[in-house]
C-alpha cells in the first residue's frame, strides 16, 4: 500500500483515478459494488491504524468476486478490480497473492489447526479492524471445511465468531456483519439469475423473430 499516495487523496481524487483507470460503463447491478469498495477504500487508506493485514487481503478479494458474478465482459473485472485498489494506494496483484496463499493453505486444516494457524494473523492491539478482515476469516473456515456438510452460512458464521476472539476481532461487529454479508450475497445471486433470465428471454425472442422472418421470406 502506498500511504504517501493514500493520505495526500481525498475522495474526489480517488474517484478521478479509478475513473482514469477504468474508462468502461458499468452496470447499474455492479456499480454500488465499486462506489462502496472505493469509499472503504479510500477511508481505510486514510486510517493510520489500519494495517492492510492477510485477512484484510481475503476478504476484500472474497467481496468484489462474491459482488461481480455475472459481470460482463469477464474479461474488465480484474481490471476493476486492479482500479479500484490502485485509486487508493494499495497493490491489487500483492491482494490477489496474499488472499490466494491463505485460502489454499487453510484448506483441510481441522478446526484445531486452523485456529492455531490464524494465531499468527491476530489483530494487533490498537490496530483498526475492517469487516473485511471478518469476511475473510469466514472465507478461510470455508475453505478448511469445504469437504464437510456443516459449511452452511450459519455455521461458518457461528465458527467464524469463536475463532474471531482468538484474533482479536470484535464478536459483536463480526457476527452482525457476517450475516449481513450473507443476505446481500443471496440477494445478489438472485439479481444476477434474474438478469441472466432476462437476457436468455429477449435471446429466444430474437431467435424465434428471426426465424418467422426467414420462413415468411422462403414462401
Amino acid at each position: 500500500m502506498d500511504c504517501t499516495l493514500a493520505a495526500s487523496q481525498t475522495i474526489a481524487d480517488s474517484k478521478r483515478a479509478f475513473h482514469q483507470s477504468f474508462p468502461h460503463v458499468i452496470a447499474p447491478l455492479y456499480r454500488r459494488l465499486a462506489d462502496e469498495l472505493l469509499v472503504e477504500l479510500h477511508l481505510l487508506s486514510h486510517q493510520t491504524r489500519f494495517d492492510a493485514n492477510e485477512l484484510f487481503a481475503v476478504g476484500l478479494c472474497t467481496v468484489f468476486d462474491t459482488f461481480t458474478k455475472g459481470y460482463r465482459p469477464e474479461t474488465q473485472t480484474e481490471g476493476l478490480f486492479s482500479a479500484i485498489c490502485s485509486s487508493n494506494g494499495f497493490d491489487a496483484e500483492d491482494l490477489r497473492k496474499t488472499s490466494a496463499s491463505l485460502i489454499d493453505q487453510a484448506k483441510g486444516k481441522d478446526h484445531d489447526n486452523l485456529k492455531s494457524w490464524l494465531s499468527s494473523h491476530r489483530l494487533q492491539e490498537g490496530s483498526h479492524y475492517s469487516r473485511l478482515m471478518a469476511v475473510g476469516l469466514m472465507r478461510l473456515l470455508q475453505a478448511s471445511v469445504a469437504e464437510e456438510s456443516s459449511s452452511d452460512n450459519a455455521a461458518l458464521i457461528q465458527q467464524s465468531k469463536e475463532l474471531a476472539e482468538t484474533l482479536g476481532l470484535p464478536l459483536d461487529r463480526v457476527e452482525k456483519e457476517l450475516t449481513l454479508f450473507g443476505s446481500n450475497s443471496e440477494r445478489m445471486d438472485q439479481a444476477v439469475e434474474l438478469v441472466e433470465e432476462t437476457i436468455a428471454a429477449e435471446k429466444r425472442k430474437k431467435e424465434r423473430r428471426l426465424a418467422d422472418q426467414a420462413q415468411r421470406s422462403s414462401n
